[in-house]
């Protein structure tokens, strides 16, 4: 199963994404998504599992929940948009772990492209970066990934342009 990795759209979408998305079988959203009409463009993709940022109005609050776990071919994914730093988790996210027990953390917010072993947590945490063009960031990025039997395989880094391009 084919996975692609999204964060921190601020209301922005462009073909590059979509076309980097076509051949995922689903995609994970993990807020601040700015607009709805980002959801609208992901979902006739692909199924969407999204939650919500700190800049989601009303209307994406509605559609999009805080946190979803969620399973793909055996790996428990847990997706929040803010976890805090890597080991040094909110209360919230460290609360949702212990319940959990998930393979995967994916969380946005901070804009930087972060992947790595969290032995603490015995998890992976995953940041995708941003993908819209509001942000400090210099390069939009979004990641693919494959699930499989338990595993997380073949991970790979989309650089969309630059920020300003």
């Amino acid at each position: 199963m084919e996975l692609g990795i999204i964060s921190d759209t601020h209301g922005y979408m462009d073909e590059r994404i979509l076309h980097h998305f076509r051949d995922v079988d689903a995609i994970l959203h993990a807020g601040d998504v700015g607009d709805l009409s980002v959801c609208d463009k992901l979902v006739d993709l692909h199924p969407l599992y999204c939650v919500y940022g700190n800049i989601d109005g009303t209307n994406i609050r509605k559609s999009c929940p805080e946190w979803i776990v969620h399973s793909f071919d055996g790996v428990k994914i847990l997706m929040i948009h803010i976890a805090g730093a890597l080991g040094k988790y909110n209360a919230k996210t460290r609360g949702l772990i212990e319940e959990h027990r998930p393979h995967v953390l994916i969380c946005g917010h901070s804009h930087i492209l972060k992947v790595a072993q969290d032995s603490r947590f015995d998890l992976l945490h995953i940041n995708p970066g941003a993908a819209g063009k509001h942000g400090f960031h210099k390069m939009r990025t979004m990641l693919k990934v494959s699930a499989s039997n338990g595993k997380l395989t073949n991970l790979r880094v989309v650089e969309l342009s630059s920020r300003s391009a």
